[in-house]
């Protein structure tokens, strides 16, 4: 099982810390994979999920490409990736109930569960079946580790 801290959240929401590059080393550092939302603006890359908030270098998302799911929040940010054919695996979703990953993987809302080999996000919502998931990515995903 995948198991996919949302926004660097391992133990519930900490909404003041989300996104910012130490939380999401800290959640990486304890085995976690790490979901983040990144924005594009001309040539700068930074994270946050409203807004852009913390600016961050294209290298310190490859050091970590293969720890990371990159939540793309504008236009610029998923067609950087797409045209530079990069290895990140990242999406693009909004409203979608379900949405498929630069890897191949469903990422799916909570309440859409279940779905074989998909990843289930925050299933704890809706208290979602996750026997077929691949993964989870949740703000809890410390009780999801065995």
């Amino acid at each position: 099982m995948i198991l996919i801290s949302h926004r660097g959240n391992i133990n519930g929401k900490q909404l003041d810390l989300e996104n910012n590059p130490s939380y999401i080393d800290a959640a990486l550092n304890l085995n976690y994979e790490v979901e983040i939302d990144i924005w594009r603006i001309g040539n700068i890359f930074s994270l946050g999920h409203d807004q852009p908030q913390y600016e961050i270098t294209y290298n310190w998302v490859l050091d970590r490409f293969d720890k990371l799911w990159v939540h793309c929040k504008n236009l610029s940010a998923i067609e950087f990736f797409v045209e530079s054919k990069s290895k990140l695996n990242y999406f693009w979703h909004q409203e979608d109930e379900v949405t498929l990953t630069s890897h191949g993987y469903i990422w799916a809302y909570s309440g859409k569960q279940p779905i074989k080999n998909s990843i289930a996000v925050i299933p704890e919502i809706y208290n979602d079946d996750i026997t077929q998931c691949k993964g989870i990515c949740s703000d809890y995903i410390k009780n999801y580790k065995k």
